[in-house]
C-alpha cells in the first residue's frame, strides 16, 4: 500500500511511527495515512519503528507495506530518531500509533512548506471521545506545558528532513515531552532564518483516549506527579509507567 523500503522513485513523505504492541490501534493509523496519501500516490513511506513488540504489530505494518526498523531501548526520542534515520523522504512527518490524520493532512503539511513561509509545525488534536474529566485533565497538563514552552501544537508534528538533522532531531535526554521540546526547538530553528512555526487547522489529528479509559477521565487530576514528570521530561519511572508498562505507544 505504501512505497517500500525497495521500490526506487521520489519519496516526498516519511511518516515515523513508533509502536510497542500497538495491534489494537496501528490498522485505524495506517488506515488514515492510507487515505491521506490518495493526493501523493507512490511518494510516501511509512517507517514503524517497532519496540520489544509481541503482538502482531509487525505483522500488521508489513501487510501494508511499511518500512520496519526495530529499536528495544525505552525512550521514545531515540525510538524517533531510529525511524528519522531510514527516512527517504523530503518531508518527515510524526504520529503515534494509536492517533489518526485527516484525509488532507499530506496535502495540507505540502502546501504550507511549498510556500518557503513556514519551517515546519504541528496541528490541532481532538480526542475520539470528550467528558468533563479529560477536558480538565487536558488543560491540568496543557497549560503549564504551554507556559514552558509556548503556544505550540501537539501530536503530529512535520518538517522538511534538513531542519529535522539540523536541530539534531528529538532531544534523547527526554524522556517524556519530547515531542513538545522539538517543537520548541524547530520554532527557534525557524526564527532564526526567518520563517514561521505553524500550526496547521484545516487538518488535524484525532487521538484515542486509552489512557483514560484505563485509568479512568480524571486520572492527570487525581496523578498530578505525572504532570510534574512530563513537564520535567526526565523521569524515568513515569516514563515507563506511561509509555511501556501494559500497553504501546
Amino acid at each position: 500500500m505504501f512505497t517500500g523500503p525497495d521500490e526506487a522513485g521520489e519519496i516526498l513523505f516519511s511518516v515515523l511511527i513508533p509502536a510497542h504492541n500497538e495491534e489494537k490501534y496501528i490498522t485505524k493509523c495506517l488506515d488514515s495515512i492510507a487515505a491521506a496519501s490518495q493526493n501523493c500516490p507512490g511518494q510516501v513511506e511509512v517507517i514503524v519503528i517497532l519496540n520489544r513488540c509481541t503482538d502482531m504489530t509487525e505483522e500488521i505494518a508489513r501487510s501494508y507495506n511499511c518500512v520496519i526498523v526495530h529499536d528495544d531501548r525505552k525512550n521514545l526520542s531515540q525510538i524517533r530518531n531510529s525511524g528519522a534515520a531510514a527516512a527517504r523522504g523530503e518531508i518527515i512527518v510524526t504520529i503515534d500509533a494509536d492517533s489518526r490524520m485527516t484525509a488532507n493532512m499530506l496535502s495540507e503539511i505540502e502546501w504550507h512548506l511549498s510556500g518557503g513561509k513556514y519551517i515546519g509545525g504541528g496541528t490541532t488534536g481532538r480526542f475520539e471521545r470528550m467528558s468533563l474529566g479529560i477536558v480538565v485533565s487536558a488543560l491540568a497538563l496543557i497549560v503549564p506545558m504551554a507556559i514552558k514552552y509556548g503556544a505550540i501544537s501537539v501530536g503530529i508534528f512535520w518538517c522538511r528532513k534538513s531542519d529535522f538533522d539540523a536541530i539534531g532531531g528529538f532531544n534523547e535526554e527526554m524522556l517524556m515531552s519530547e515531542d513538545a521540546d522539538f517543537a520548541w526547538r524547530l520554532k527557534a530553528h525557524g526564527k532564526r532564518s526567518g520563517k514561521k512555526y505553524g500550526t496547521l487547522t484545516k487538518a488535524y489529528m484525532i487521538t484515542s483516549c486509552r489512557k483514560f479509559d484505563k485509568e479512568g477521565d480524571w486520572y492527570l487530576i487525581k496523578h498530578p506527579g505525572m504532570i510534574l514528570a512530563y513537564l520535567k521530561g526526565t523521569d524515568h519511572r513515569h516514563a515507563d509507567k506511561a509509555y511501556y508498562e501494559n500497553h504501546g505507544r
